[in-house]
């Protein structure tokens, strides 16, 4: 998803007015790669001073194997449909990664599967089951806007301080919070991997309401989102350390997996380890005893569909 933000001059400064460009989301991506690859990760020769940041648009264009105008063109918006080999030829120049690549692929809608739509916020009482009989591990049901679904008991007491606030999604809790940047002592980088976590989960939603009005909020209200978002990183939750900064049982370190969740497209189950004998070990066993009162979900806003006004089991 991509956004333009405007600068509007007013008697006491500037005002952002942020719109997305729902138009033209390949060529953005493109741009922003573009921009911040260099000639050497390209294995682009050059010499002497250059006045635009990354390649230039001749330089992608004839390392792809395709003509200056198509590629500015692609950039432009004005051509939306190339073909998987031009994607792949663009992929390869511009030095993405697989997951970067199939994000490329599915804003170029190349044939590889079908558009993806948001999916639903109902978790299976099955899936529920199994996480409350979880009893040493956190465990969490994200979906692609990374709005937190159901958690199990060492999951709610984990998160609680967010929850306790009536927020349920993680990058709004990351970025509008301040309580976040005490919970997540290496802030920036959870900061960056949460967003491009969300592009990654967001490339091919289509017409998604709740992720427009998401995204629109954070534009508009956090300039550390804005700038990070204009970069396109795309990276999902798959496995990663992080450190939390818990009010109840101070600093733990956890390393989590993110699982797909076949019988429901679009969620996740992420779930949260300790290393075996380590004080972040004893410090989650804690946090299972002294976590007796653990917060609610709060109402959930109005949805698009009377299935997405339920609230889930796992959270009553």
């Amino acid at each position: 998803m991509s956004w333009v933000c405007h600068t509007q001059v007013a008697a006491h400064g500037g005002a952002y007015r942020c719109g997305m460009d729902k138009d033209n989301l390949l060529g953005e991506f493109l741009r922003a790669r573009r921009e911040s690859t260099s000639p050497d990760r390209a294995g682009l020769l050059w010499s002497g001073r250059r006045r635009t940041p990354g390649l230039r648009r001749e330089e992608v264009a004839q390392s792809a194997g395709v003509s200056t105008d198509y590629y500015a063109r692609l950039e432009q918006g004005r051509e939306k449909h190339p073909s998987a080999q031009v994607v792949h030829a663009l992929a390869r120049t511009l030095g993405l990664d697989p997951e970067e690549t199939a994000h490329l692929h599915g804003l170029a809608r190349t044939p590889r599967g079908p558009v993806r739509r948001g999916g639903g916020r109902s978790v299976s009482p099955g899936l529920l089951r199994l996480m409350d009989g979880w009893l040493h591990t956190p465990a969490l049901v994200l979906d692609r806007r990374l709005d937190v679904l159901a958690g199990n008991h060492l999951g709610r007491a984990l998160f609680a301080g967010m929850l306790e606030q009536g927020e349920t999604n993680l990058v709004r809790f990351i970025f509008l919070h301040p309580a976040a940047r005490d919970f997540y002592p290496e802030w920036e980088r959870v900061a960056r991997s949460g967003l491009a976590a969300l592009r990654a989960g967001s490339g091919d939603l289509v017409d998604d309401r709740r992720l427009t009005e998401l995204v629109g909020e954070l534009s508009l209200k956090s300039p550390e989102f804005r700038d990070l978002w204009a970069r396109h990183d795309v990276r999902g939750k798959a496995h990663e350390a992080k450190t939390f900064n818990h009010p109840q049982v101070g600093e733990l370190t956890l390393t989590y997996d993110s699982f797909t969740v076949d019988s429901a497209p679009g969620q996740q189950l992420v779930v949260y380890q300790a290393e075996p004998d380590s004080p972040s070990q004893q410090a989650l066993a804690l946090l299972g005893t002294v976590a007796a009162d653990l917060p609610a979900l709060p109402p959930e806003p109005l949805g698009d569909s009377p299935q997405e006004h339920r609230r889930t089991d796992g959270w009553v």
